[in-house]
């Protein structure tokens, strides 16, 4: 007699509901994601257009750009997107009290990130260099400065989440605004990871 696997077809247990992918945080901020992600590529665009007519001059002036800082940031978003997953996961689990440090810590890496670009900026600047200098500074100062303050407001955003998480907030029953958060922050880190090698690396 042919035996049949009771476990396939057996209904789930009482309490229990079957899992499913889902878009993590509210679908508004997706669209807002989208539409940030489309103003970058523009951006992008017309730098790589810009400097497949000024070749030497990029290639030139990027030497005088400081890699090591670019690397050093692209290492502070990549570990404070690594700590606000960690918070994401700690609010499924409803470890709630890990919530708040996890999210503090990426705020940091944010907050570090921000300092190491001043530290860039000043240096630019006292050398007398703006964006009427050339072209490549031109993008280089624009594309940079329009993700610092990408940067500040997904610290903005941190911030609130933190003080929500500290009330307990979030856990098990309700994630969507933190996983919102997260997603844009997600998003702060992608664009330096592309923006990073465009203009301090590649030639």
């Amino acid at each position: 007699m042919q035996t049949m696997n009771t476990a396939a077809i057996s209904p789930p247990q009482p309490g229990t509901a079957p899992t499913s992918p889902h878009l993590p945080g509210d679908l508004a901020i997706w669209f807002f994601i989208l539409a940030e992600l489309l103003a970058f590529a523009v951006f992008f665009s017309a730098y790589a257009f810009a400097r497949a007519s000024h070749v030497e001059e990029f290639n030139l002036y990027q030497q005088t750009l400081d890699r090591n800082l670019g690397a050093l940031n692209t290492l502070l978003l990549i570990t404070g997107s690594w700590f606000v997953v960690r918070a994401v996961q700690a609010a499924h689990r409803d470890d709630i009290k890990a919530v708040p440090p996890n999210i503090l810590l990426g705020w940091l890496c944010g907050g570090g990130f921000l300092v190491v670009k001043v530290i860039e900026y000043a240096e630019k600047f006292g050398a007398g260099i703006s964006l009427s200098t050339n072209t490549f500074y031109m993008f280089y100062i624009s594309l940079t400065f329009f993700h610092f303050m990408h940067v500040i407001l997904g610290m903005v955003i941190l911030t609130v989440l933190w003080f929500q998480a500290k009330n307990g907030a979030y856990g098990g029953h309700n994630a969507h605004g933190l996983e919102s958060g997260a997603a844009y922050w997600h998003m702060v880190d992608l664009l330096w990871i592309v923006l990073f090698p465009l203009v301090y690396v590649m030639r």
